[in-house]
């Protein structure tokens, strides 16, 4: 096959990639996206195959085989809660692909290329630090490690003796190749503990954007591994979900009006009296001179009967609950009546990037329900009911007054404009921002707390009555 030839089947693979990419804009078409972009990974695989010689055919046979079974098997078992830390575990799976690569062209023997060896070595420090930060996460988001973010003395301070200690072990590898095994050995461990230490400092309300960014760290290092084995598709692969993981990343800050060199620094903003008296204020309400009545139950569902046009809220809480199904069959009774009804989805609820619009497609919910915040913020105020379902920071108002606090200034979903709000959330304590809900307060508000799940079956049976 001459040059010519590969080059334009390779350009087909990524046409097709980048094709099954553009799908997944709409989530009507994103399941054709995910056929193309398997498609292509599957003929990239196939190029490969033919065009190098496989010493040990049985062996790639026999690894293609049980990876293809396990893969089955943990995507049939998983559930929807659980996707966020399978997505983690993938991220770190890319990782450990990428520094394993890189580990074998270094300490092989061969003559490299600066250009192969630099590569390489990134490679290995990217790709093993992604795979441990994502071990990391995934065991946050499955309550295996506390969720809460873990302060080491010093913390930044190791950081950067651990990048230094890293960059040193790489120049030496570079200078003295007879013991390059060793260093990349060393190389390997002290990446594989930055990676630790970088996310255990990164909380619960930020795992979106530390799931976004790994995305992004396990592209680059594949990549930099497209390098050093001379693969273009690999390059072209790896740099694609590096771009995409960034430009998510960027969102995901964007939405939570955080700066990433804050969220990974673990730098807080100082806050001054005002914002304390502020935070005072939230923490322990007024009472209310128009105060909720004492059943806020038959209140709610008489609201529900009545309203035309109501907007669910969801959040982690609906997740933790598994009431997704549930609340679309609220959403289906409350059409079947005559209500208009739509989903507001703010960027970062849930614990991954379109963490809710997953749940909501497991439950059969038709995709125009759908509506993002900047889209259906200015709808709310003529809403008769929002139904908030297990939500807390996305929904908070104080986000727009409490300053000096981790959420203000973000944009939330503006549900306390409505006429009616039903909050159907656990309890009244603190989201992760460990702000104080002022929305619990208003007098628009109905607060039926509880596991979410019963919680809309109350309503739902309170409807059909």
């Amino acid at each position: 096959m001459d040059n010519y030839t590969a080059l334009a089947i390779d350009l087909g693979i990524v046409l097709i990639l980048f094709a099954g990419i553009w799908l997944f804009r709409s989530p009507r078409s994103a399941r054709a996206g995910n056929l193309s972009a398997a498609l292509a990974i599957l003929c990239a695989l196939t190029a490969v195959f033919y065009r190098h010689e496989i010493l040990e055919p049985r062996i790639v046979l026999i690894t293609l085989a049980a990876g293809s079974l396990i893969g089955s098997i943990v995507a049939m078992r998983v559930t929807m809660l659980q996707i966020p830390s399978m997505v983690a575990f993938q991220h770190g799976a890319g990782g450990v692909a990428a520094f394993l690569i890189s580990t074998v062209e270094l300490t092989r023997g061969a003559e490299l290329a600066a250009v192969a060896h630099a590569s390489g070595l990134l490679g290995l420090v990217i790709g093993a630090a992604t795979f441990s930060g994502s071990m990391i996460a995934g065991g946050k988001l499955s309550n295996r490690i506390k969720q809460t973010p873990v302060f080491l003395p010093f913390h930044n301070g190791v950081l950067v003796l651990l990048a230094t200690a890293i960059i040193l072990l790489c120049a030496l590898s570079w200078n003295a190749p007879e013991y390059g095994a060793t260093y990349v050995a060393g190389v390997v461990i002290l990446s594989i503990v930055l990676g630790v230490v970088f996310s255990i400092r990164i909380g619960g309300a930020d795992m979106p954007v530390l799931i976004s960014f790994l995305n992004a760290t396990a592209g680059l290092a594949a990549a930099f591994c497209g390098i050093i084995i001379q693969n273009r598709l690999l390059i072209v692969c790896g740099a694609t979900v590096a771009a995409s993981g960034s430009i998510l990343t960027h969102v995901m800050c964007k939405a939570m009006n955080r700066n990433l060199a804050n969220i990974f620094t673990g730098i807080k903003q100082p806050q001054n009296r005002g914002a304390a008296a502020v935070s005072e204020a939230i923490a322990e309400p007024a009472p209310l001179d128009d105060a909720p009545p004492q059943d806020p139950w038959n209140t709610a569902i008489e609201a529900l009967r009545s309203a035309r046009f109501v907007i669910f809220v969801p959040g982690y809480g609906m997740a933790l609950a598994q009431a997704q199904f549930k609340v679309v069959e609220l959403s289906r009774m409350l059409e079947s009546g005559g209500a208009e009804v739509k989903f507001a989805i703010h960027p970062i609820a849930g614990r991954m990037p379109g963490h809710m619009n997953v749940l909501l497609a497991e439950a059969d919910l038709p995709y125009d329900r759908l509506v993002e915040m900047d889209a259906i913020n200015p709808e709310f105020a003529r809403a008769d009911s929002v139904v908030v379902v297990g939500a807390c920071d996305v929904v908070n108002p104080a986000a727009n007054t409490a300053e000096g606090t981790p959420i203000y200034g973000m944009p939330i979903l503006e549900a306390h404009k409505a006429r009616r709000v039903m909050v159907c959330n656990m309890d009244t304590r603190p989201g992760y921002s460990g702000v104080n809900n002022t929305l619990y307060a208003n007098p628009n508000t109905l607060l039926l707390l509880g596991n979410a799940a019963e919680t809309i079956e109350r309503l739902i049976e309170g409807l059909k009555k």
